[in-house]
């Protein structure tokens, strides 16, 4: 079974991470899941969903609302370092942030590793596993900027969540499926949210 880690951020954009999380669980794969405080306050102002503060909580929320399967979605807190994705003898096979925010995108690319969401990070890039991160911000600065070149250097993925409109998306779902859709194709984990470019 794959494993992918999965950090949500306090950017915005919890609806692209939250549909993320749902769909990575349909595809049978494994999930670690981290998220912050403050994305669990974006959480709330975007989509009226209140993340449960303790990760056992979150973990049988998350498990009974997407059907996942006995032990594969584990759920973890921003200071466990005693979680898997905390030690190169037992990286994910990816990592990906979604939302990403700013900070943690420059935190990464100083190679920081403050917290169980940037260690991870640290990990994945050591090990040479993948790791995407979905930055939310416009516009971007210089050091923004500069810092996105850095990880991309280093071997990261940077997939802002600009999402094309040739599907012609019906409602705000379609929009967040099409950004959604170009993550699992990072992770070639097959998926069926959307036409593709020149197929029927």
């Amino acid at each position: 079974m794959k494993t992918v880690a999965l950090a949500f951020t306090g950017a915005s954009g919890m609806p692209y991470g939250v549909r993320l999380l749902e769909c990575l669980l349909q595809a049978g794969v494994r999930v670690w899941l981290v998220y912050s405080q403050a994305a669990q306050i974006v959480a709330k102002q975007e989509m009226h969903l209140v993340l449960p503060t303790q990760p056992r909580e979150a973990q049988r929320y998350f498990s009974e609302r997407f059907g996942a399967a006995e032990g594969q979605l584990s759920v973890y807190g921003r200071d466990d370092w005693n979680a898997p994705l905390a030690s190169g003898s037992n990286p994910p096979d990816a990592y990906v942030i979604c939302p990403c925010t700013m900070g943690t995108l420059a935190e990464v690319a100083a190679g920081m590793a403050d917290d169980l969401t940037t260690r991870a990070a640290d990990v994945v890039l050591k090990e040479g596993r993948k790791l995407i991160l979905v930055p939310r911000e416009t516009p971007l600065s210089t050091i923004q900027l500069e810092n996105m070149l850095r990880l991309s250097r280093a071997g990261a993925v940077i997939l802002p969540p600009s999402p094309g409109f040739y599907h012609h998306p019906q409602d705000v779902q379609g929009v967040v499926d099409f950004v959604v859709a170009r993550i699992l194709d990072q992770l070639d984990i097959p998926h069926a949210l959307m036409p593709r470019w020149g197929g029927e």
